[in-house]
């Protein structure tokens, strides 16, 4: 039993942070994340947004991203806005990650293959191009077609971090306390 403990500790999560704040890249800033125990990622900017790839060890990704949240705002200055991979998603990109054809997400978008029922898009970028939340995906994949995916629950914990981070985010923008209170009372 002891081994299997040690076994799911030393699983290894990689995501993205999605970060604000002070510029990462320089010298004094990378020390200060180095000493708070960022140690396990790679900082960077990609089109002008401030990143953070971690290959952490944790017993769950839940543990592993919280954790990372915890040292990188420990450093003055320092926000997450964002964990990735994000839980919108295109249709190529649920081929991507589930190692299917792109022809063959088509037709189970269609209902031309498979059961039917796929889960709507959320929204369009443009005429062609839609939107699916990742977590409605995968679990339409699951139950539908028992694809034995085993990122449904971390999915559901992405997206909902996301929302949380979201919903911190936007809080500050609110200037009146009746539109707190009102945000307030819908969160609890």
């Amino acid at each position: 039993m002891g081994n299997e403990k040690m076994e799911k500790a030393a699983k290894r999560h990689t995501f993205t942070l999605l970060l604000k704040g002070v510029d990462v890249t320089d010298v004094e800033v990378a020390d200060a994340l180095h000493t708070a125990g960022c140690n396990d990622a790679l900082f960077g900017t990609r089109d002008s947004v401030q990143y953070a790839d971690f290959d952490r060890e944790a017993e769950n990704l839940a543990a592993a991203v919280a954790s990372a949240i915890s040292q990188i705002e420990s450093v003055a200055n320092l926000r997450v806005l964002r964990v990735e991979p994000d839980d919108l998603v295109t249709a190529s990109v649920i081929a991507n990650r589930t190692g299917r054809s792109r022809e063959s997400v088509r037709l189970l978008i269609e209902g031309k293959r498979g059961p039917g029922g796929f889960p709507a898009p959320i929204a369009w970028v443009d005429a062609k191009t839609r939107l699916w939340e990742w977590s409605n995906v995968v679990r339409w994949l699951n139950d539908a077609l028992g694809a034995g995916l085993h990122i449904g629950e971390d999915a559901d914990f992405l997206a909902a971090l996301n929302a949380a981070l979201e919903v911190r985010r936007r809080v500050g923008g609110l200037r009146s306390d009746e539109a707190r209170a009102a945000l307030a009372q819908v969160l609890q």
